[in-house]
């Protein structure tokens, strides 16, 4: 390998992402914001003007970089020299596009960086978990709040046995802004949302419930073992779960509730876990995540604060924090702490080095497939009346 090419950032392309999207900037932001990332060509829209418009014009990519389609993009980047083209893709778009923009990309050998949830149905979810498996290559599931410095830490303390065996865990994630019919308007992302042949067959649930179950599994390292739930759609007209209440009982005991809302009322992006243990407890919440509150059996709640200067949090919290404590890091950099671990793993993939346990420290394809068989096990449930099911392997 030339020197230059071993100092150089990873090399990434984007599909979807474009100018009416919400969350394709965000990834954007996350993969530059520690320089290990650079956008080296994009197809951003279904729409090939769109697309070169809004690429060479608002991301001042070149032309030739920017394409009319995803499918032309994967083609013509392969036939690009290996230090030329791009190194993975990012995969911004609804959910009904994710499988086979993923499979193909996998296919001519790029790396992946997906959006959650996976896909919108659980047999391309099988698929694409094996075709991961079988290539070995690297694959990133954007679960972003498992960036956070105190979910590390929490996972730490509760992996270490600081709380004791896991008796409860209770898991919510309330927003408010579809409680009146927004996709009838017109607004973009509530129209894809709510539509079952982008969003897959659940709805709410499958935007923000799988964040629940996915934070709950990666804090306690418990998996999911059955559920019984009761799936609603409160707004008349929508096709889709707009609200959701889920009992859990996990591998080992250990209990819970999820519960997951988009018509709550005044609610902005509410995600809060408590987990509680024979020893003690644990509580985070999304909106102010730079404190963890511990509790004790027998000695007062302790407050965490994150902050690099904090030299009592465990090495996956230090690795994902960046300031002192103080100087709040929130949303994107939650988000760029999956980026720079998946960039070092790509770059240690490009060296023929190994990455070190902490920088391959992000959600995959394994996690994926998990959140696609809680959602198939939650529509089951309210199927048959809120029965308890269990999730399938």
């Amino acid at each position: 390998m030339p020197l230059d090419e071993k100092f150089t950032p990873i090399r990434m392309g984007m599909i979807g992402g474009g100018p009416d999207a919400f969350i394709g900037a965000i990834h954007r932001m996350a993969a530059r914001l520690d320089g290990q990332i650079t956008l080296v060509c994009g197809a951003f829209s279904s729409n090939a003007q769109k697309s070169r418009k809004f690429g060479e014009e608002s991301l001042y990519l070149p032309q030739e970089r920017v394409y009319g389609s995803w499918q032309e993009m994967l083609k013509s980047e392969a036939k690009l020299p290996p230090n030329k083209r791009m190194e993975f893709v990012s995969i911004v778009t609804p959910n009904h596009l994710h499988a086979e923009q993923a499979y193909s990309a996998l296919e001519l050998g790029f790396a992946v960086a997906c959006d959650k949830p996976l896909c919108h149905r659980l047999e391309d979810a099988r698929l694409l978990a094996n075709k991961v498996e079988k290539s070995g290559t690297p694959f990133l599931l954007t679960h972003n709040y498992t960036g956070y410095p105190l979910v590390k830490e929490a996972r730490h303390l509760v992996r270490s046995g600081a709380i004791g065996s896991v008796r409860k865990i209770v898991v919510e994630y309330p927003q408010g802004w579809l409680a009146t019919p927004l996709e009838q308007t017109g607004q973009k992302q509530a129209a894809w949302r709510t539509d079952p042949e982008r969003s897959g067959a659940a709805g709410c649930m499958g935007d923000i419930g799988t964040h629940a179950e996915n934070l709950a599994e990666y804090i306690t390292g418990l998996q999911i073992e059955s559920v019984c739930a009761d799936l609603t759609t409160y707004v008349p007209g929508r096709r889709l779960d707009d609200d959701g209440n889920v009992l859990l009982r996990f591998h080992g005991g250990a209990k819970g509730i999820l519960h997951a809302s988009q018509i709550s009322v005044g609610e902005e992006n509410g995600l809060s876990i408590r987990i509680y243990g024979e020893a003690g407890g644990l509580i985070w919440h999304q909106q102010e995540p730079n404190t963890l509150i511990r509790t004790h059996l027998d000695k007062p709640t302790e407050i965490i604060r994150a902050g690099i200067n904090h030299s009592n949090l465990c090495p996956a919290a230090l690795h994902a924090s960046r300031l002192p404590g103080g100087h709040p890091e929130g949303f994107i950099e939650a988000f760029a702490n999956l980026y720079k671990n998946f960039a070092a793993v790509l770059r240690a993939r490009r060296t023929g080095s190994a990455a070190s346990p902490l920088e391959r420290d992000f959600p995959t394809v394994t996690d994926g497939l998990r959140g696609m068989l809680f959602l198939d096990a939650i529509l089951r449930s309210t199927s048959q009346g809120g029965v308890w099911v269990e999730l399938n392997k």
